[in-house]
């Protein structure tokens, strides 16, 4: 890896003003320099270039950051592509990597297989580009639909032909197996089973616009496709890949980031049309799911880049159904310090509708009156029972009760089992004693709200400790992060509270403003401890020794992650094998989960012990 000295010392060589005025036409402001941001479109420059602090911000859209974040946001490097590019200009080395052999060997496998991937899926997303601009039909649907040019460029819109081979055009071997892989060829066995040449091929994707599906780095790692006339399926997604998980991706949150900052929370809608068309009307804080309900882990994600989420749904009873969806993927996630809501828009319209025909007030009015997630967690129990008899009431209770342990242990949790109890007519001491099997225990209001989350105390010693670990190197050296898949981001923003919000704010810190030095990621840090109170977590981390000289921090941190893996392997076994008799799914899971277990156990047993702090 490359270490962050080498790269605070590379960048205090380099002039951004240089490096940005060679994609922006910049003029000079004072102290500054001036232009039109290359982030979104603008008719008055609001795009600032300080030479001073070396830093670039766009006033409209909010995106900050240096010359390195530049290069990787702007013009799509990579982080090591983009250091190279840098250290070339001022004259500088980059140092080897320090692994070994057979490390570098597989971490250069596994990244050149998914970079092949989204190089694959790029140049289908370009080519989907420049097919748009020559079909006028596909144009005219667009713009039936209300969206600029602008819009459409800044989520690579495009169009795939109406024909079975298209693709043939663009890639030198159709019959490429990474074509397969990507999920943009169908491959099918001929009628008389003849070999590999005689297999059918053909696009996936014909007469449709193209969304691309854009990791949070903006790496092209998959399509949504929108049927223009009739047909079905009206949405076609590409399967999932080595790049592409639907319960993990959501669609518009790279090109959302910036806005979430600005509008301070984010709006999950149900369709990639709503993301652009809402983008289009003043709300490019909007994201979709893709093709799937909401997943916990996509309420994790949200909650990296935001505190506050806007859930919004037809009026419908599809809608309704949504939404019980989605209230149980984020129950779990509802602590204390943060903000889940649930707008219900009138059946006749979607977001889009709703906009053009009442306004964006009339709709920012409509996020101001989101439903709560504790009134709709009660609406969602009451549903289809009857609160005027005794039995009305206790089937409410029941339905209740799964989705009132889905809290973790809080202040809202404990709220709720008073409002709940209101509801059913019932003493809350009472409720508590039948559902705890004891009288919960009564604490003063301020002490309630200062106690931390239930879920911190269910991690056991070793997993804090690696997870205090895990914080610790990443602090050292903020690079590291770039340098994970998008499964260890996940593993680690994953974890529970307080982790999951420190590791999500290691996350925004990095990507807003690219690596950052030890003391200035303390700070954001010390910052976020500070909102919701965790600052005794993060000052026992940061007294933490410094590394040795020699100390190969990103190895360390695969350990730490392989440990972490392997603990999460072992409590899903015990939960299965607990679970009594398995079924043939269970028992091939099982399978898997041991095989699993064995190789992480093999691979640490060649790995030294994790430092101790």
């Amino acid at each position: 890896m490359i270490p962050a000295t080498f790269i605070q010392d590379m960048l205090s060589r380099v002039d951004v003003v240089e490096v940005v005025g060679r994609h922006v036409e910049l003029k000079k402001a004072g102290i500054n320099h001036k232009g039109l941001c290359p982030f979104h479109g603008e008719k008055s420059p609001s795009f600032i270039v300080s030479p001073s602090r070396q830093t670039y911000h766009c006033f409209g859209c909010g995106v900050h950051g240096d010359a390195l974040r530049f290069l990787m946001e702007h013009a799509g490097m990579g982080f090591v592509d983009a250091v190279r590019d840098l250290a070339q200009q001022v004259g500088m080395a980059v140092p080897e990597d320090d692994s070994s052999p057979q490390e570098r060997e597989r971490a250069a496998a596994l990244k050149q297989r998914q970079a092949t991937l989204t190089e694959v899926l790029a140049k289908a997303g370009e080519h989907y580009k420049q097919q748009l601009k020559t079909n006028p039909r596909a144009v005219a649907y667009l713009k039936g639909r209300g969206l600029s040019g602008q819009v459409a460029a800044r989520f690579g819109l495009g169009y795939a032909p109406d024909g079975w081979r298209a693709l043939a055009s663009v890639f030198p071997r159709y019959d490429d197996p990474l074509l397969e892989e990507s999920g943009l060829v169908i491959s099918q066995d001929a009628d008389d089973g003849a070999g590999e040449a005689d297999r059918k091929r053909y696009d996936r994707f014909r007469d449709r616009i193209m969304f691309p599906i854009r990791s949070v780095q903006g790496e092209v790692i998959g399509f949504g496709g929108r049927v223009l006339d009739k047909g079905e399926p009206k949405y076609l997604n590409s399967p999932e890949t080595a790049v592409f998980v639907k319960g993990r991706e959501l669609y518009g949150l790279f090109e959302a980031r910036a806005a979430l900052r600005q509008k301070g929370y984010v709006l999950v809608v149900e369709g990639y049309m709503d993301v652009v068309a809402l983008a289009q009307l003043g709300f490019p804080n909007a994201v979709a799911t893709l093709g799937t309900a909401c997943t916990a882990e996509h309420v994790q994600k949200l909650f990296r880049f935001t505190d506050s989420v806007v859930f919004s749904f037809d009026g419908d009873a599809a809608g309704r159904r949504a939404a019980g969806r989605a209230l149980e993927a984020a129950l779990p996630h509802a602590t204390d310090t943060r903000s889940i809501r649930f707008l219900f828009l009138p059946p006749e319209h979607d977001p889009d509708s709703f906009v053009r025909e009442r306004g964006s007030d009339a709709f920012e009015q409509c996020v101001a009156d989101a439903v709560p997630l504790s009134r709709q967690l009660v609406e969602a129990a009451a549903d289809g029972t009857t609160l005027d008899t005794a039995e009305g009431r206790a089937r409410m209770l029941a339905n209740a009760k799964p989705l009132w342990s889905a809290l973790p242990d809080g202040a809202l949790k404990r709220q709720m089992l008073t409002e709940l109890a209101a509801q059913a007519r019932m003493d809350g001491a009472d409720l508590a004693s039948l559902w705890l099997g004891g009288t919960a225990p009564r604490m003063p209001r301020e002490a309630a709200v200062r106690r931390p989350p239930r879920a911190a105390n269910r991690l056991n010693r070793g997993t804090a400790s690696l997870l205090d670990r895990a914080l610790w190197l990443l602090l050292q050296r903020s690079d590291l992060w770039l340098a994970l898949d998008g499964e260890s981001h996940d593993i680690l923003a994953g974890q529970a509270a307080p982790y999951d919000a420190f590791f999500g704010c290691v996350e925004r810190s990095v990507l807003d403003h690219g690596p950052l030095g030890s003391a200035a990621l303390l700070a954001e840090l010390r910052t976020h401890a500070e909102q919701i109170g965790a600052t005794a977590l993060i000052s026992r981390i940061a007294e933490f020794h410094d590394p040795e000289p020699d100390a190969d921090l990103a190895r360390e941190l695969a350990i730490v992650l392989d440990r972490l893996r392997l603990q999460a392997v072992e409590e899903e076994l015990k939960l299965l094998f607990d679970s009594g008799t398995l079924s043939e799914d269970a028992q091939r899971r099982g399978k898997e989960l041991i095989a699993t277990q064995a190789r992480l156990k093999a691979q640490l047993a060649k790995a030294p012990e994790p430092a101790a702090p």
